[in-house]
């Protein structure tokens, strides 16, 4: 009797224990920005790619520009639930009260290449951040796809009050823009727009064990080139990147970065030189670049890192392949090969895991549980011309993992 009077008390305490022990599984169960791991927005094999552009309609209201690129062949509108919200921070749980479902009515145009949403949210006086989300699951295998935009926060200066379209009425949602190719500029009661350009090239960035500050140069040209009318298509024939504005006092505007005709892939043999510069010696890469005729250089320069013509073929369509991948996925004023992101992701390929804080972006290879996992981190700079401008943070530590990854590459074994 009084074993079970004792077992009656001890029951609530137990009870009590349990939840207290559950609580700390329930929150990390909780999805937000920070926990997501967003490594489809990268994968060579995603069947679709996100993308927010916001429009800034006045002080705290935008409009959510929403495209949903199909990559995958003869898509199904079913297969993928689409949602949308706006969070206050990273750490937000991402819930049903913060995630909208977008449904096949919600489509504003449904194109050969996209689908497009637009959401016009308002942000609270009182919220000093807000950052914009798209998440698709893929029904059929569970996969989740995530894109995110700040609308407000420290790394921004403010959204651009125009949009740009492409000629079939799409948002504009590359990285780049082709030389001559037109596009549309809309606003709301904008008569002109600022062009300046800025006909600048960059250099290689340095390789991730580096620590030496690299050189900054003195200074960057810039031409004003006037202004020209909204609402009428435009092109821009210069190599370089241009910034739009419609009030030149402000900080708001848009970057275009103009490319050659087949950008993203390689040009000419010129390029082709620059671009093996990351599995290159220093010593092979000087020859290259003094070679009368880059393209007999380039095929003895394949075909003495692999001794067999089928595997110089292979190297060289994967090596460049993956540089496609940089230019379309990481272009900003510098062509995506060329960016610190790029150049990581052209050497060691798309990560396994990919991990967005606030101020930086991580990418890890290899399974959790793998001894020779590593993890390169990115910091967020703040940039008036993009908001997603990241720098490497360059240690001694990456030195082994990136001669391995070179050494595969030479001898023709890099897989993804």
């Amino acid at each position: 009797m009084i074993g079970q009077k004792i077992s009656d008390k001890i029951k609530p305490i137990i009870g009590l224990v349990l939840f207290l022990f559950c609580i700390p599984s329930i929150i990390l169960a909780q999805q937000n920005l920070e926990t997501a791991n967003q490594a489809l927005r990268y994968s060579r094999y995603s069947r679709i790619s996100l993308k927010i552009i916001p429009v800034e309609e006045s002080n705290r209201t935008f409009l959510l520009q929403m495209t949903v690129e199909k990559i995958e062949e003869d898509i199904e509108f079913g297969s993928y639930e689409f949602y949308y919200g706006v969070v206050s921070s990273f750490q937000e749980p991402l819930t049903d009260q913060n995630l909208i479902r977008l449904n096949s009515q919600d489509i504003i145009r449904d194109t050969d290449y996209h689908y497009y949403f637009e959401k016009r949210v308002t942000v609270p006086e009182s919220q000093q951040m807000a950052i914009a989300l798209i998440k698709a699951v893929d029904t059929r295998q569970g996969d989740e796809y995530f894109y995110h935009m700040d609308l407000i926060s420290p790394f921004i200066f403010g959204q651009s009050n125009f949009g740009v379209y492409y000629e079939d009425k799409i948002p504009f949602d590359q990285n780049f823009l082709i030389q001559n190719e037109p596009i549309e500029f809309k606003g709301r009661g904008i008569v002109n727009l600022h062009t300046f350009f800025y006909p600048n090239t960059f250099d290689v960035p340095m390789p991730p064990m580096e620590i030496r500050p690299a050189p900054v140069p003195r200074e960057v040209k810039v031409e004003y080139q006037g202004s020209f009318l909204a609402n009428l298509p435009k092109a821009f024939a210069g190599e370089g990147y241009y910034f739009i504005q419609s009030d030149t006092n402000s900080t708001q505007g848009v970057m275009l970065k103009t490319v050659h005709d087949i950008f993203p892939r390689v040009k000419d043999y010129d390029e082709m030189v620059d671009m093996v510069t990351y599995i290159s010696t220093r010593r092979e890469h000087e020859l290259l670049k003094e070679a009368a005729d880059k393209k007999i250089a380039l095929d003895q320069y394949w075909y003495t890192l692999t001794k067999d013509t089928v595997s110089a073929k292979k190297l060289i369509k994967e090596y460049f392949k993956q540089i496609e991948f940089a230019n379309i996925l990481f272009t900003d004023f510098k062509e995506g090969w060329k960016t610190d992101r790029g150049m990581v992701y052209t050497v060691m390929g798309p990560p396994n895991e990919v991990y967005f804080r606030q101020d930086s972006e991580s990418w890890s290879y290899g399974t959790p549980d793998s001894i020779s996992k590593i993890t390169f981190t990115f910091a967020r700079v703040k940039n008036i011309l993009t908001p997603s401008f990241y720098t490497l943070n360059r240690s001694r530590a990456l030195q082994p993992e990136w001669f391995k990854s070179i050494t595969l590459w030479r001898n023709a074994q890099m897989v993804f």
